[in-house]
This record gives C-alpha cells, structure tokens and sequence, in this order.
C-alpha cells in the first residue's frame, strides 16, 4: 500500500477563475507530472471548502498515478457566502464551468463530498462524465431517513463509486439501498470522515482506506 501525505498538497499552478451565471466559481488543479490520463473533479460540500481531509487527501495522492484532481469551489464560497443557495444553482455552475475541466483531453470523473457528491450524480450523465465518485453522500438529513436523497445516487446511470463513513448521520452504510454503485465503508467515521479519540483507528488509516479505495476504482478509468 503506498504511502499517503495528509499535509496539504501544494497546488500545481495559481487557481482558475471560470465565469458562471451564479458567479465566477474556482479549480485549483493538481496535475499528474508526467501528464493526466484522467481528471478527477471535486466539489465540496454545503459546509465546507476544498480544505476537507477526504478532498485534500485525494489531490495529493493520485496526481502520482496520472490522475490530475481539481478540486473545484463553487462561486457562493468564491463571494465568501456562509450558505450555500439551492442545489438547482449549484448545477448550473457546475454545468458552466464543466468545459475547463475537460480541456485536458482526457476521461473526466464527476466527484465531490456531501452537497457536491449530489452535484456530482445530478449532473454527470448529462456533462458526459466517465463515471461519478461520491464522498460522504448525504442520504438523507440527519434523523429524517424517509427523506430519501437515493434517487440521485440510483440515477446517475454511470459507474458510481460511494465512500462513506461508518458512523455517518446523514447515511450509514447499511442504509443504502442496493444499486449499481460499489459502497466503501470508513470504519468509526462521521460525515467529515473524522474518527472518535477513542476508536482503534486513526486518521491516517482512514486517509488512506479512502485514498486508496478511490484509486483501486479509477485507475481502470484512464484512457
């Protein structure tokens, strides 16, 4: 099992500003050195920004393999907004700035965690993605699982891979229903993929069961 860097990686080049209609969204690519065969793209969620330890793990882990990740942030964290708006604008900007992420050339793989996992499988069918990675989905509100999100997950009609964590609330694992999609649990993690003091794991292992789980997956991906 290769090594993971849970240090934030440095990006490869300053961040792209990409105009959308909700407003100017931004990639801060991490490219493969000897040049990507595959794009992983990675929006973050509703809570949070690309310095999430499952998106940050993931750009300094795979650039190695030929797999280039961008990590994209969407124009309401861009503005410095504390809420994001509805998913309907969050697709359209995703959707708008869909084109820069396929300027490598090569196979693009919708992904993000929570409120960007569901961007991921709304949108990717339609955007021509090559499959959908989908971090922490958010199956339901915490507490509320007869409001059911599984329809997005059922729909992306691609390969679908979903990484979720154990102790999850907005979705353990057992939860799910049985589908096309592959489903790797994170032992003991919540939402953040955060794991308690008191588990037998620690957050290094659960970097690399994610990092690790995501790149068995695509590398098939790469062209």
């Amino acid at each position: 099992m290769k090594p993971v860097n849970t240090e934030p990686p440095e990006p490869t080049e300053p961040p792209e500003l990409v105009d959308t209609p909700a407003g100017p969204a931004r990639i801060t690519w991490h490219r493969a050195p000897g040049g990507a065969r595959l794009v992983l793209a990675l929006g973050h969620g509703a809570g949070g920004g690309i310095e999430a330890r499952d998106l940050r793990a993931l750009a300094g882990a795979l650039p190695a393999d030929g797999i280039a990740v961008a990590l994209v942030e969407q124009p309401w964290r861009v503005a410095g907004k504390k809420v994001a708006p509805a998913p309907s604008t969050l697709d359209t900007a995703w959707r708008a700035l869909w084109p820069a992420l396929e300027r490598p050339g090569v196979p693009v793989v919708a992904g993000g965690r929570s409120a960007g996992a569901r961007v991921a499988c709304r949108t990717g069918r339609e955007l021509g993605a090559a499959a959908v990675l989908a971090l922490s989905f958010p199956l339901h509100p915490p507490g509320r699982p007869e409001s059911s999100r599984a329809a997005e997950l059922l729909g992306t009609d691609l390969p679908t891979l979903v990484v979720q964590g154990a102790g999850d609330p907005f979705g353990k694992p057992a939860e799910f229903p049985e589908g096309t999609y592959g489903l790797v649990e994170v032992p003991f993690a919540d939402h953040g993929f955060a794991v308690p003091k008191r588990a037998p794991i620690t957050e290094e292992r659960t970097v690399k069961t994610i990092t690790e789980a995501v790149r068995e997956w695509a590398l098939p991906l790469r062209e």
